[in-house]
């Protein structure tokens, strides 16, 4: 699926970047036992390890908050995704399983400290640009509200925006029955190609087994 980033976020942020993976003919299933096992104690880690503490200190945190802030949104007032999760964490509020590609998605977040967004790839139109939203951007959230997009960072095709590294969109939302999907990594701009292309051979390798299906990668800037 063809994906590119708007210039003017790319004039905004020097070495924005976004790691893009497409995976085809994969299954979607409750998480095995391995990754739910895994998850709850790899949550329990940063619960301990952040005891004293701020989530914000964080330095890919900080950098993400810095970029809403650069494009206009209030990181104080809407959180990226990334710092959402470690925040729930520190107040014990531990990710119950959902699914295996949303918990998966979601392991790969706090791994890495940066947003992730998976979107089932059959419920998309057209190319994908990466762009700030406008006034009339605007979507159903997977929290059940509608939410505004204007002046915050949005994936967007040919039928308005779906995705954000603030909250994803009810439209795309990756289910069971997904067979095909996008998969979106929020790059730290400070990150080299070489560096990123690795981590997404990586991601991309570990989704396919749990899976199945084949997955295609790359890093757009």
């Amino acid at each position: 699926m063809e994906t590119s980033i708007s210039p003017e976020i790319t004039r905004e942020i020097p070495g924005f970047k976004i790691g893009v993976i497409s995976y085809e003919n994969i299954e979607v299933s409750e998480s095995p036992q391995m990754l739910k096992g895994r998850m709850r104690l790899f949550q329990e880690s940063i619960f301990f390890e952040m005891e004293n503490k701020k989530v914000q200190d964080l330095e890919p945190i900080k950098e993400w908050r810095g970029i809403f802030k650069k494009l206009g949104t209030d990181p104080g007032r809407y959180r990226p995704s990334n710092e959402a999760l470690y925040r729930r964490i520190q107040k014990q509020q531990y990710l119950e399983p959902f699914h295996s590609a949303v918990d998966l998605n979601n392991f790969f977040s706090l791994q890495h400290q940066i947003p992730f967004g998976i979107y089932d790839a059959d419920e998309l139109s057209g190319p994908v640009e990466i762009k700030v939203g406008g006034a009339d951007d605007s979507y159903l959230a997977i929290n059940g509200r509608e939410v505004n997009m204007a002046g915050k960072l949005v994936s967007a095709d040919e039928n308005g925006p779906f995705g954000s590294p603030f909250v994803d969109s009810r439209r795309t939302a990756v289910t069971e029955n997904t067979h095909n999907a996008l998969h979106l990594i929020y790059l730290r701009p400070g990150m080299d190609v070489e560096q990123a292309l690795e981590m997404l051979s990586s991601l991309t390798k570990m989704f396919t087994q749990i899976h199945g299906g084949t997955g295609d990668y790359k890093v757009i800037q």
